[in-house]
């Protein structure tokens, strides 16, 4: 594959208003991506566009606006949007493209730009990189004419929809009445559609992290930092804390005790559900290298299977995609329920996670813990050049791991995609064993590229 310039793993991101995440940079995607996504033919050609509550949001949009409006496509913006109902949106209105900008649970001061196909998945590498070779092109070629310059409208239901969306994959039969929950938004881009879709499906809501300003997107609350869920559940006595994430692509669930929950756990649960009511597809669930062996083991007992991907959500989807799973998804919380969704949705995947504590009438720390995750060791060593895991030594010691680990445990070593680190991770039955494990391997890491 040829070398990225802009794409990462998720799109395009950094830090706002320096390269990659500009203004100008914004404007070379919007009419790159726009030339690649018109087809030949004479009818008006559209993009959806949605973002988060960063400040940056402000500068980003228009200049995406201006890019695809110069080549002739018609603009529809939805303002503060889940990532998840971007996507849902850009099949919903036939779009030919559609456009997510947040940095998901980073900090107000990055900003990132997601693109979507018209089928609503996230576009492939081949895409991509058809984009950004038309990004470094003379871009001023093949603009519209005057008469053919794209046109903007803001969508103002656009929440509403997405809301009645979100209410109709739970299931009929149930609602929410007396039920207590902490909904914190991570003062992100579900501020308003996730404590309105579980008032409106009867729960008495108790919401946080729902005052975004610009730069408190994910400061001290949301699933990167649980305690300020955690603490609303003690305080007001509820029965679940969901705390989403920036773009509410992603969530982290805490019981009435304040135990957290996390993605591991919450697939065991939705697709152990769905297996007993026979709507599980694939035989099994689809998670990356990094889930817990105790999932796998959970699933081998139901005669179910783990399929096991690269680091990534867009990763898990192809796979899911590939082999007909409708349940994937990371340990952190992104998880894709493809019967309703085409990426991680953190308020649909609660309100499945919903559905079985309210059928079953059982606290939720009766259903948090499905399984009993092995101990699990993740170390990063950062490394100044060359390539540590050719070396002879550390490809000794990973080998010796490897046999000590042997039938009780797995190991993951891998150069990060995004940073000059080592990515170790060990887990296993025998917790000494994988400290142990982890510390050979990182030394060794440390020594060759010292």
């Amino acid at each position: 594959m040829s070398k990225r310039a802009y794409f990462g793993t998720d799109g395009i991101r950094g830090e706002a208003n320096r390269h990659p995440m500009t203004a100008e940079v914004a404007l070379r995607v919007g009419m790159a991506a726009g030339k690649l996504f018109m087809s030949k033919d004479d009818r008006r050609h559209l993009v959806v566009i949605g973002k988060d509550t960063r400040l940056s949001g402000y500068m980003i949009e228009p200049a995406l606006v201006a890019g695809f409006t110069s080549v002739g496509m018609d603009v529809r913006l939805f303002g503060p949007l889940p990532t998840p109902g971007v996507a849902m949106m850009t099949r919903s209105l036939r779009a030919d493209l559609g456009v997510m900008i947040s940095a998901s649970h980073n900090a107000y001061t990055d900003n990132g730009i997601k693109l979507f196909g018209p089928d609503g998945y996230k576009l492939s590498d081949e895409q991509e990189l058809a984009i950004e070779a038309r990004m470094d092109e003379g871009l001023e070629q093949n603009l519209s004419g005057p008469e053919g310059l794209g046109r903007v409208q803001r969508i103002d239901d656009s929440q509403a929809r997405y809301i009645e969306i979100a209410k109709a994959t739970f299931p009929r039969r149930l609602n929410l009445s007396g039920m207590r929950i902490v909904i914190d938004c991570a003062n992100g881009a579900a501020y308003k559609v996730a404590p309105a879709a579980l008032y409106e499906l009867g729960a008495e809501v108790i919401p946080i992290g729902v005052a975004p300003n610009g730069t408190n997107i994910n400061e001290e609350c949301g699933s990167t930092h649980p305690a300020a869920m955690q603490k609303a559940v003690k305080d007001y006595r509820a029965d679940i804390g969901i705390a989403l994430d920036g773009d509410a692509d992603r969530l982290v669930i805490c019981d009435e005790k304040g135990q957290v929950v996390d993605g591991d756990q919450i697939m065991a649960l939705i697709a152990g559900e769905w297996a007993r009511r026979q709507r599980l597809r694939g035989g099994g669930l689809v998670a990356t290298i990094y889930s817990n062996l105790g999932l796998e083991r959970f699933l081998a007992d139901r005669q179910l299977k783990l399929e096991r991907t690269a680091v990534g959500d867009r990763a898990v989807m192809m796979r899911m995609r590939e082999a007909g799973y409708n349940v994937g998804g990371e340990q952190s919380g992104h998880i894709i329920l493809s019967d309703f969704s085409t990426t991680g949705d953190g308020l649909l995947c609660a309100l499945q996670v919903l559905a079985v504590l309210k059928e079953g009438g059982k606290p939720m720390s009766a259903l948090a813990r499905q399984f009993e995750p092995v101990p699990q060791l993740l170390e990063n060593v950062r490394f100044s050049g060359g390539k540590p895991l050719e070396s002879d030594q550390v490809k000794a010691v990973l080998a010796a791991a490897e046999q000590r680990l042997n039938g009780s445990g797995r190991l993951v070593v891998r150069a990060s995609g995004t940073e000059p680190l080592i990515r170790i991770m060990a887990e296993g039955d025998d917790e000494t064993l994988v400290n142990q494990v982890v510390k050979d391997i990182a030394g060794a890491v440390k020594k060759a590229a010292a």
